[in-house]
């Protein structure tokens, strides 16, 4: 369920401890750097195991995740309220030396990709475009869905969803005019527009269906939903990938937290 991509001496998102055996086996040459969209452990938690074995790579992420690489205790504490068994499924991140952090803003251009802001699934994903091959590496901003069916899911976890940044990221990458996704979770989305307006409708149901309905009853509809779009493996795959309880957490939050702002405006 999450794909570490490799593009000659760069990795995109080296996915989680507990897969680095599968990474390394798979990994063609010594890399010169590790391009994280974000720093949530199912992408970037094996980046400093990776740094220990290949000392020499540069860490590029944006500026707000970088002091979460060189100190991960609190990262670990954020997820460990979501997760239940925490070693088991991803296995604790090593500390990325600072001296191996090189730090993002949006906008630059890194190892030959551009680089894009893209909040909304949290406040420091970035996207990275590689311009020579049409191709963008989107994390989790244009959104999950697992092959051959074409289902797509905005994970939304919490504690940074933000809908509107979000969708404002989501025009961001379609005016890269990118050939190709290449998604995290999973694998190449080769028609671009059509994943990026999947992920917003995805995005904009599940929000509405949250704001709506009571949490019970937001499970039970999520789960006639998925039923309906795709087979039972897939379907199994997808609920890995984006539990429902997540989906449930970031949207009741993200709407809890507007109305508190809202309250306090007037």
């Amino acid at each position: 369920m999450i794909a570490a991509h490799q593009v000659g001496e760069l990795i995109i998102d080296p996915g989680p401890p507990n897969s680095l055996d599968t990474l390394l086996a798979e990994l063609e040459g010594e890399p010169r750097a590790i391009l994280l969209t974000h720093i949530h452990l199912d992408h970037a938690g094996a980046t400093g195991a990776l740094i220990e074995r290949f000392p020499a790579a540069k860490v590029y992420v944006h500026r707000i995740g970088a002091p979460h690489m060189a100190d991960p205790s609190k990262l670990w504490k954020s997820a460990s309220r979501i997760y239940d068994d925490m070693e088991g499924t991803w296995g604790e991140p090593v500390p990325v030396p600072e001296s191996s952090i090189e730090v993002l803003e949006g906008g630059e251009t890194v190892e030959g990709m551009r680089v894009l802001h893209t909040p909304g699934h949290a406040s420091h994903h970035v996207t990275f475009f590689d311009e020579s091959s049409g191709e963008a590496f989107t994390g989790d901003v244009a959104g999950v869905r697992v092959p051959p069916i074409d289902h797509v899911i905005a994970p939304t976890p919490p504690p940074e969803v933000d809908i509107e940044a979000w969708n404002d990221s989501l025009d961001a990458v379609a005016g890269l005019g990118a050939e190709r996704l290449r998604l995290t979770h999973f694998g190449v989305a080769e028609d671009a527009a059509r994943q990026i307006e999947a992920t917003r409708a995805s995005l904009a149901r599940n929000a509405e269906a949250v704001r709506e309905l009571e949490h019970d009853e937001f499970m039970r509809w999520l789960a006639d939903d998925l039923e309906a779009a795709t087979d039972a493996e897939v379907g199994k795959r997808l609920r890995e990938a984006v539990p429902p309880e997540h989906i449930w957490l970031g949207l009741e939050r993200y709407w809890r937290k507007r109305a508190e702002r809202e309250a306090g405006d007037s």
